[in-house]
Formats: structure tokens, sequence, C-alpha cells
């Protein structure tokens, strides 16, 4: 299950909440942050550290976050994914060892601009904030980002594609949107 969204939407909460909210449903579950696939700085910072463009198409590696994650837990896969592959802090392969799926479980990948690649998820739910809910909550040291969601919005519309949609505007009073109304 992908939860998308930009960070301001915090996606890795949301993941994290409903993954301590599964086992008590009988369903183990297991948290992989899609930015423990990011390329490393020499690809993804390759035209400068501040390229919204870049942003958009070179820091997530799909084909790795597939190859290493979405394949292994999907039909016929080894059932043992790796939970990061980047350390984007040291810029260095984590050496992180293979873990089990958790059986009959759920996997989610919380991150950003995770739709319109191609990644095999069986569900997406997106995070959608207006543009001017991104700009009023993205930390300024981030607003170059900005115009890569405004762009990811245009080109993808991640709301359409997705199976759920959360409006995240307000993050402390979000709404579910089920057939364009609110649930």
């Amino acid at each position: 299950m992908a939860v998308d969204g930009p960070a301001a939407a915090a996606p890795d909460r949301l993941a994290d909440a409903v993954a301590g909210l599964l086992p008590a449903l009988g369903r183990p579950s297991a948290v992989v942050p899609a930015g423990g696939f990011y390329r490393p700085a020499s690809l993804r910072l390759e035209r400068g550290r501040t390229d919204p463009d870049a942003r958009y198409t070179d820091w997530l590696d799909a084909g790795a976050l597939t190859r290493e994650v979405l394949a292994p837990v999907g039909p016929g896969g080894t059932g043992e994914y790796l939970p990061v592959l980047w350390d984007v802090a040291r810029d260095r392969a984590a050496r992180a060892p293979r873990r089990p799926a958790p059986e009959q479980g759920v996997l989610l990948v919380p991150g950003a601009l995770l739709q319109g690649l191609g990644l095999s998820f069986d569900v997406v739910v997106h995070l959608r904030m207006s543009p001017a809910a991104r700009r009023r909550l993205t930390d300024p040291d981030q607003a170059w980002q900005l115009p890569a969601f405004d762009r990811y919005d245009e080109e993808v519309d991640p709301s359409a594609l997705a199976d759920a949609v959360v409006l995240a505007d307000h993050p402390d009073r979000p709404a579910l949107l089920l057939g364009g109304r609110f649930a």
C-alpha cells in the first residue's frame, strides 16, 4: 500500500498510524519509507541541490523499490524485502539485511511523488494538499520543491489515480474523500 503525499502532509506519520492499528485487526504490517530508496547524491543532486525538476524525476529509484521491495512481496516473490537501500544522510549503501514480509500482512510505503511511475501497489492512498496549503505548511528550507508537486498534480493527477484520497490541507483535521464527496 502506498501512502503518497508531500512531506507537509506527513505520509510517514499516517503509514505508521495505520501500521499500528492493523495488528489488532489480525493483519501484521511493516513500513518501508520510499526515502530509503532515493538515489545517491551524485545522481539525485546532479542538477543542483534545489532543482525542482530533479526532485520530480531524479530522486526516487523506482527500479530499486520494485526490485527490492514490491516484487519480492508480490505474487511469486521471495517474501523477503529490503527495508532500506540507501542511507541518504551518510550518502552510502545502508547495508540492511532483508526481512521476511509479514504473513498475510500489509506493507506500507509512505513517500512523495509515488504515482505515475509504474510501481505495482495494490492500494494507493493519496494525501492531497492544495498548492496554497503546500506553500503554507512546507518548511521554508524545502520550499524549492513546491514546483515539483505542482507539476505532479498537473501531469500525473494523483488524486484521480489513487484508490483513496485524504484531504490534508489541515493535517490536524484530515478528511477522507469518497466518490468526490467527504466521508
